[in-house]
């Protein structure tokens, strides 16, 4: 009988695969049994996340595309909704939309825009994904908020699929992640990165009881729709190694712990083919994760594992 949550992988891209486009690594993807491409949206990572998924989407047929995640502080979500909703219609409904509420630092202070402190980044998440759902559905749209308003107006185009593209909200914090439990279509259960910046507190947030937690957080907001949720992980480290205690031990100072609690975080996938099969069949019984984004320098040599477990 299949496991009710069915195996699926992404390919996080900051750059073109070796030797590729960005579209040739889009196609190429596509042929190595890839679900998503996925890309980042930082000002220093890459080009334009939202032409190059429409672009992405237009040379492929089955892949689908996103942003992993939107920092809803860079956009204001009317002006956002409309490019989203165009994606999703012309790609005939494959775009993913990854949401989040801004958490690197230099972003802000390179760009210039408000770093607000993190309740209110909350909150104007909060706001940006209820007026997003809002102008993908049908009709005109109110919304009165804190940081948005939005009178009688209707989101044009309309999505491919009725109610928009499913929403992705990543996060690893109590109230985010209950959000996301009880608003969105995939959850990415992560580190939290309090610092603004990946640091030796953000790595220890990824340790499996700090994942125990946060998965109770989801399952909170989520109440009788946990079991409808996909649990995304975005892998911080990927390698396929046939000494997986000698490659973590490398890790382990900047986890902050031993060797085998690395190998146990659900945000670190390390060791052989079969060692990596046998982790994320652990993972899924676990906590219930079964997306997994690979990062794009470990997507060719991580295709086999792709392919024999997609969709199991």
């Amino acid at each position: 009988m299949a496991h009710p949550r069915r195996f699926r992988f992404a390919a996080e891209l900051h750059e073109p695969l070796p030797g590729r486009t960005w579209l040739d690594s889009a196609r190429e993807l596509e042929d190595l049994g890839y679900s998503t491409l996925f890309l980042p949206d930082h000002f220093d990572e890459g080009p334009g996340p939202i032409a190059l998924t429409a672009a992405a989407a237009a040379v492929t047929t089955t892949l689908n595309v996103g942003v992993l995640v939107f920092d809803c502080d860079f956009r204001h979500p009317a002006v956002l909704a409309r490019e989203l909703a165009t994606i999703d219609l012309l790609s005939e409904g494959r775009l993913e939309v990854g949401l989040g509420a801004g958490w690197k630092r230099t972003d802000y202070e390179r760009s210039g825009i408000p770093m607000d402190r993190p309740g209110v980044r909350v909150r104007r998440l909060i706001e940006h994904t209820r007026v997003l759902k809002g102008l993908f559905a049908p009709g005109p749209f109110n919304f009165h908020g804190e940081h948005y308003t939005i009178t009688e107006l209707e989101g044009t185009p309309a999505p491919y699929r009725p109610g928009g593209p499913p929403i992705i909200i990543g996060g690893g914090a109590p109230r985010v992640l209950r959000f996301a439990g009880a608003t969105a279509d995939i959850v990415g259960v992560n580190a939290s990165i309090h610092s603004g910046e990946i640091d030796a507190e953000a790595a220890r947030d990824a340790l499996a009881d700090r994942i125990d937690q946060k998965v109770r957080w989801v399952k909170e907001g989520a109440g009788e729709r946990f079991g409808d949720l996909e649990l995304n992980a975005w892998l911080a480290v990927a390698q396929v190694t046939d000494d997986s205690a000698g490659f973590a031990s490398l890790l382990a100072p900047g986890f902050g712990t031993e060797p085998e609690s690395v190998l146990e975080s659900p945000l670190t996938l390390i060791g052989s083919p079969t060692e990596i099969a046998e982790r994320l069949h652990d993972r899924r019984e676990r906590w219930g994760y079964s997306y997994h984004v690979i990062p794009g320098d470990q997507a060719r040599v991580l295709a086999p594992v792709v392919e024999a477990l997609s969709g199991q």
